[in-house]
């Protein structure tokens, strides 16, 4: 702007003198002819006497020259602050990230005076002269494009080679403008909005006030207020995995693998990192530690010591660190829940409204537990003793209501609800704790185990001081006298203080509506395919997938291990791996630490089966197994084995099932088709390799007694 006046100042003076010299001319010429023209016309200029055509030459020359100087400044000027102002921003990208606090750092004398706020007025410098502008020799400064666009009281620039110079309290009045003002090139990331300005720049909190930055994430603590401001989480992710559990950790342990620098960000609307499920129904409510609900450390079956978590926290960065990491790394952002997906813009909102983008997604939200519709009815005070058990809260609640009432009766009879009826069994014999399971089939664990066996897992339930209820439906129940009475259909009555609901895992597919993701229809969960894919940049695992297994066709499995392998499988297609689904995973189940057992494929009772059992040892028990293993949680050391060719037993095979009473150990499998689709290990573990490839291999085999040699269930 002061160049302009300046130029401004020198031009002006000869235009006058040129268009003096012209208006002299035409009226010598009309004295000439005799008469004074009342007016001249700008088109005589090209028809004046030859006396006047130079002094036109040269009013067009310098006319011409003037509109040519302009241009080329105003191109000049355009160019310089575009490229200043893509300097600045290389600059400012090129800076380590640092955090503010809310007080502006005190400048030091090798700092510029902050600038005053704009509700102060700059006091004018002590060596200048408000009144008079600056004079052509004073060195013009330009601001910058973002200087530029935002008023200011007073504008303190700074360049390398040029001095500082102040404005005059008229110009600080108004915002300053350059002619012509050029646009920015492109607005600044989100990334660069979080960077620290320069030394030359005023303090950080006066030129956040003054400078509206795009929004951003707030991490949020455990007690779900806002962190201060400088926790800031970026809007924008490479990996985005919604869902804190066992899945998306897999997930991230395998990206991180294959991609060493990846930046992960998990989502969960827990306020705690990813942690493993199993011992919540198993080893937890076998410690000694009276402070087990709070440390969450337990006693495996052989008899180490670990934690529920992954990994400490220490293995996480922090989330507002992530976008800055060098080495990338995993963060993990408690306690918000992912409300919308937007599928096309490739981002999701969380529900204080806050979004973030990615380039790639994994949603590993797992699944809700089912309640019974006549619980949900029966009104507040029954649901109010009601636990639905799935998290860690529900542990430290169940465990709290162990300890102060009389009866517990827990209503389901699948895995979750007999691995808790053992453990709150056991507990019972050390308080006056009455203990009920209830379910609608025959015997325990009915629709997975065969009949026989069954019955036998039914008598060792009670064995750990469980009283059964079998062939039992609901009807209604009601509160009453401090108590909840259980009506069943047969017209049994059942009077209990607490009720445990396991009756199965709803899928969690809330985000499948706002993303338009295909929900099926039979198993339920996010519908993918074999690759675990349900949209380009989308993967599914864990509970809410409904996969297509390339061996035994569409399924959803809902077991720790599938987690495990489904995770790492989706973890490694993120990264480009493009392998399909077929390694089967497997699941188990403890009664405690005697007798547990090992399952892969489809274990269905309602399929043919044939098993085959042999006595069993001291070192038959899942607390032998763990104990040659050296984890309690079998999968993470039997899913990176292969199966290699096991030599077969020499022991002679028995005919048939056994007696009830000769269940020690042995091999169930489940046939279609005459094909093995699914096997129990029972009492047998670290076999589980040979099973997987047994369903892998799909072959017809005319001796299963033959093909249970290779577990060696018949050595001792």
């Amino acid at each position: 702007m002061l160049k302009c006046r300046t130029l401004w100042r020198t031009l002006a003076p000869l235009a006058r003198t040129s268009s003096t010299v012209c208006r002299q001319n035409a009226r010598r010429a009309g004295l000439n002819n005799g008469r004074l023209p009342a007016c001249v016309p700008a088109a005589h200029m090209s028809t004046a006497p030859a006396g006047g055509g130079r002094e036109n030459q040269l009013y067009v020359l310098l006319v011409g020259a003037t509109c040519v100087g302009g241009a080329i400044y105003a191109y000049r000027t355009v160019k310089g602050d575009s490229q200043r102002y893509q300097d600045r921003i290389d600059e400012i990208s090129s800076r380590p990230l640092k955090t503010f606090t809310e007080e502006p750092a005190t400048p030091t004398q090798s700092e510029p005076p902050a600038a005053p706020s704009p509700a102060e007025p700059s006091p004018p410098a002590p060596d200048a002269d408000p009144a008079d502008p600056p004079s052509a020799e004073e060195p013009a400064v330009e601001a910058s494009p973002q200087e530029a666009a935002e008023p200011a009281a007073a504008l303190i620039v700074e360049e390398a080679d040029e001095p500082v110079i102040e404005a005059s309290p008229e110009e600080a009045a108004e915002p300053p403008v350059v002619e012509p003002e050029p646009s920015p090139p492109s607005e600044p990331t989100p990334a660069e909005l979080t960077e620290p300005v320069a030394e030359s720049e005023p303090p950080a909190a006066e030129s956040a006030a003054a400078e509206p930055a795009e929004p951003q994430l707030e991490a949020v603590t455990e007690s779900g207020d806002a962190s201060p401001a400088s926790h800031k989480v970026s809007s924008h992710t490479p990996y985005l995995l919604i869902g804190g559990g066992t899945a998306s950790f897999a997930a991230a342990r395998s990206i991180r693998a294959r991609d060493p620098g990846a930046r992960v960000l998990i989502v969960t609307d827990e306020l705690v990192p990813p942690y493993m499920r199993p011992p919540l129904s198993k080893e937890l409510w076998f410690s000694d530690d009276p402070s087990v609900t709070e440390t969450l450390r337990f006693k495996q079956w052989n008899g180490k010591e670990r934690s529920i978590y992954f990994q400490p926290p220490s293995f996480y960065i922090n989330a507002e660190e992530l976008g800055s990491a060098e080495n990338g790394g995993v963060a993990v952002l408690t306690g918000k829940k992912v409300v919308h997906m937007d599928v096309r813009g490739n981002k999701i909102k969380l529900d204080d409204d806050t979004e973030i983008s990615y380039d790639k997604c994994l949603i590993a939200t797992g699944g809700v537990p089912r309640n019974l519709q006549v619980i949900e009815r029966a009104g507040e005070e029954v649901m109010k003793r009601t636990t639905l058990f799935r998290k860690v809260e529900d542990f430290k609640s169940l465990d709290k209501v162990s300890r102060n009432v009389k009866s517990i009766t827990i209503i389901g009879g699948g895995f979750l609800g007999s691995e808790l009826a053992c453990a709150l069994g056991r507990r019972s014999t050390e308080s006056d704790l009455e203990v009920i399971q209830m379910y609608p089939e025959k015997g325990n664990m009915g629709k997975v185990l065969p009949e026989y066996l069954s019955n036998w897992t039914t008598e060792k339930v009670k064995k750990e001081g469980v009283k059964i209820i079998s062939e039992a439906l609901v009807k209604s129940v009601v509160s009453k006298d401090d108590k909840l009475e259980i009506q069943l259909k047969d017209g049994r009555l059942v009077k209990t203080d607490h009720i445990v609901a396991a009756v199965g895992l709803e899928p969690n597919v809330d985000l499948a509506k706002s993303a338009g993701l295909e929900v099926d229809s039979d198993f339920g969960g996010f519908r993918v395919n074999a690759e675990l894919q349900a949209r380009s940049n989308i993967w599914v695992a864990g509970d809410a997938a409904c996969f297509y297994d390339i061996r035994l066709g569409r399924r959803r499995v809902e077991h720790h291990d599938h987690a495990v392998v489904s995770g790492r499988l989706a973890g490694e297609n993120m990264t480009g791996a493009n392998k399909p689904y077929w390694h089967q995973s497997m699941f188990w189940s403890d009664l405690g630490p005697d007798v547990g057992y090992e399952a892969i494929g489809i274990v269905d009772s309602s399929l043919p089966t044939v098993g085959v059992f042999a006595k069993a040892t001291a070192k038959d028990t899942p607390k032998a197994a763990t104990e040659e293993s050296g984890t309690g949680i079998r999968s993470e050391s039997e899913t990176e084995h292969t199966a290699s060719s096991p030599v077969a037993s020499s022991a002679p095979s028995p005919t048939g099932v056994q007696h009830k009473d000769e269940y020690g150990k042995g091999v169930i499998f489940y046939l279609r088709d005459k094909v093995v689709v699914g096997i129990i290990l029972w009492n047998v573990f670290n076999r589980m390799p040979i099973a997987r490839k047994i369903i892998k291999d799909g072959e017809e085999h005319a001796d299963l007694n033959e093909v249970a040699k290779l577990f060696n269930i018949h050595d001792d």
